[in-house]
């Protein structure tokens, strides 16, 4: 017999955002049904086996996951309805914690705060690491705080990340601050800056001569501290805004670079001995322009019996290998003829629609497709007149008809 008893699916963490990697647990719950033994059922995306308890628990959540879950419970001859479907989202980016201090100098005799925390998502724990200087290994000192702030009184170089559920999928490790302490000494500034920075951390600037890498040719990148000198440059590429991003190249004195890969792309600035740190610049977009090929015909038209050239290439650069294609008409389907061709000429014999492309490198980086070109077939018609009577000797007056014969005759 159904049941009409209230049944929800409900996850068990107080979490705004699911992330890639999260550890997650779903329950069953059935008001009004205490005392009773209850057995489950679940409907659920990308499985074949869900589980018969109350509780749905997915390690190590994939973006697979996302989708619907229902539930509804049996006991003896009693059989609940399903319950309205928990819609489960997925962020397949992972997220980075952030650090921020209350001041960069901690005053003598005294102390600065720090505060660590995940945007847009809860149920975080922390990890905080101090180290010297840029060069030196970090040291963890605090593991697994609750607290999203702690309270330091010695200098350095401090990174935090988060952590959550069993197994803990941790975020990004937050971008370093620099905490100097503050001494009671004279000092003279060994250096020609026009400018010295502490609670006011500079932000270097990206400029690229163009957003769009041209075939075969590069873009350059210029990387700036406004009103101050001294500095020398980090630069970091990335794939996408979700990959991690990759040194390049540091400690550059020349501001300016050339690249010639896609990608994002930021720099940050640095001096003196401990190095002091610019901002990171704001990432900057560079795409690579792809290439298309060209299809020429020495003619539009096959003679009867013969044969035209087709030639393929690629406009300012070498190495290509050539595909070539053919459909009877613009609505049919392409038809690959021949494939990794290192002669860029072939020569064909029957009309259509043809077009090419090229291909180079190991795993292979494609052009684009080459325009159509129509190409028509020359065809031999052999007509012949033929009387369409057996009279022998015509006379005037009477009507002579002709029509064509099947085949191509005249009758």
């Amino acid at each position: 017999m159904e049941v009409h008893n209230s049944i929800t699916v409900k996850l068990q963490h107080s979490w705004s955002q699911i992330f890639t990697g999260d550890t997650i647990t779903l329950r069953c719950e059935i008001q009004g049904g205490e005392g009773k033994v209850w057995k489950y059922e679940w409907t659920a995306p990308n499985t074949n086996s869900p589980p018969t308890s109350s509780e749905y628990r997915i390690s190590r959540v994939s973006v697979s996951h996302r989708g619907d879950y229902r539930c509804r419970g049996s006991s003896d001859y009693l059989l609940t309805g399903w319950s309205d479907a928990f819609r489960l989202t997925v962020s397949s980016s992972k997220p980075r914690a952030t650090l921020t201090a209350h001041s960069s100098v901690i005053p003598a005799g005294g102390s600065v705060t720090l505060s660590c925390s995940v945007e847009g998502s809860a149920g975080w724990k922390f990890d905080w690491f101090r180290r010297d200087s840029q060069f030196s290994g970090a040291q963890k000192i605090g593991a697994e705080t609750s607290e999203h702030t702690i309270s330091i009184s010695e200098g350095g170089i401090y990174y935090c990340r988060g952590g959550r559920g069993d197994p803990v999928f941790s975020t990004e490790d937050s971008a370093p601050v620099t905490i100097q302490k503050q001494v009671l000494a004279a000092v003279k500034l060994q250096h020609s800056w026009s400018q010295i920075f502490t609670a006011s951390k500079p932000r270097a600037t990206l400029r690229p001569r163009s957003s769009i890498i041209p075939a075969g040719g590069s873009v350059t990148l210029s990387c700036s501290v406004e009103g101050s000198a001294g500095w020398k440059f980090d630069w970091f590429r990335r794939d996408s805004v979700s990959s991690k991003a990759q040194l390049m190249r540091g400690n550059e004195a020349n501001r300016v670079i050339s690249v010639s890969q896609g990608g994002l792309y930021h720099c940050r600035g640095g001096r003196g001995d401990p190095v002091y740190y610019t901002e990171d610049s704001a990432p900057v977009m560079i795409a690579a322009s792809k290439p298309r090929a060209t299809l020429t015909a020495q003619s539009s038209v096959i003679p009867a019996g013969g044969s035209v050239t087709l030639s393929c290439s690629v406009e300012g650069s070498a190495g290509w290998k050539f595909d070539w294609f053919r459909r009877d008409s613009v609505s049919s389907q392409a038809q690959l003829m021949r494939g990794n061709e290192a002669n860029r000429v072939i020569s064909v014999s029957q009309g259509g629609l043809y077009h090419c492309r090229g291909g180079r490198g190991d795993p292979v980086y494609s052009t684009e497709d080459s325009s159509d070109v129509t190409v028509q077939q020359t065809v031999r018609n052999r007509i012949t007149v033929q009387l369409q009577h057996s009279w022998s000797q015509i006379f005037t007056a009477f009507a002579l008809s002709i029509q064509l014969a099947p085949g191509g005759h005249m009758r």
